[in-house]
């Protein structure tokens, strides 16, 4: 049952993100608004499927690399629909859903049973340390999606006002994944003090954690100094993304280390 929901997720994601890009490219408002309800659709089922998995394990689903790839999607989901209704930027449906269904793609190549919560990640900082990781990411992934949109406007001749609108959001989105990074950074020193008796071991996951803080913080430092224009920022904020990937795949994927476990599933505390 669980299988099913997940994979009507994909596809209903899968669905909106074609309907999304082709009503962008044929300007077609009615088409781009099935796709919005299609991605609703996509994202109300996978909070359920979050929810049931959950419920299923006992626990947050947060403890693996698919179930931190659906948390993910979801979040940049989330991140999404509160920018659409309550910020009314609509132009980033399609980034977003496009993101979102790459991620959930990438979730599905996972191994998805069920399992119990490792040792080491039995605490009090499971769920808040994780989560504002996911939360950070795609808020990070986002900002890449808005890179690619002020480029393709500035392409077209877009008014000034809305390049720096969508200049505005992207630093909007960096700004709030860098804080969410710092508290997942923070929080990760913390628990790794409790599970290892040191706050920084030199880990491959912490260190591209923290190079990956470093990057974000020199783009605000450059965007509040205006230092760069709105399209090297917009550069900057898309060339950063494959860096927040490596993190969260790469390094669990190719370098071992402390926050792997196991070798079928790996599982992450960033």
């Amino acid at each position: 049952m669980l299988d099913i929901l997940f994979f009507t997720c994909v596809a209903l994601y899968f669905a909106s993100m074609i309907l999304m890009l082709v009503s962008r490219v044929f300007h077609k408002e009615t088409l781009r608004r099935i796709a919005w309800g299609g991605v609703i659709a996509a994202g109300s089922a996978e909070t359920i499927y979050f929810i049931a998995r959950g419920i299923i394990a006992h626990r947050l689903p947060l403890s693996n690399q698919f179930e931190f790839a659906v948390a993910f999607s979801w979040c940049i989901f989330l991140i999404m629909l509160v920018m659409h209704y309550h910020f009314h930027i609509d132009w980033i449906d399609v980034p977003g859903t496009v993101m979102t269904f790459l991620m959930i793609s990438y979730a599905a190549l996972q191994p998805r049973q069920v399992t119990d919560l490792m040792p080491a990640l039995r605490s009090a900082w499971f769920g808040f340390h994780i989560g504002t990781a996911a939360f950070s990411y795609a808020s990070f992934t986002l900002a890449g999606g808005a890179g690619i949109r002020y480029l393709m406007a500035a392409k077209k001749d877009a008014d000034e006002e809305k390049l720096m609108e969508i200049d505005y959001t992207i630093y909007r989105l960096e700004a709030l994944g860098l804080v969410l990074l710092t508290v997942t950074i923070v929080t990760g020193a913390i628990w790794a003090e409790e599970a290892w008796s040191a706050f920084w071991t030199w880990d491959p996951k912490e260190v591209w954690a923290l190079i990956t803080w470093i990057i974000y913080a020199v783009y605000l430092h450059l965007h509040l100094a205006r230092k760069k224009n709105g399209k090297m920022m917009a550069v900057y904020a898309v060339v950063a993304v494959p860096v927040v990937l490596f993190t969260f795949i790469g390094v669990n994927t190719l370098i071992p280390g402390l926050h792997s476990y196991g070798s079928a599933v790996i599982n992450n505390l960033l």
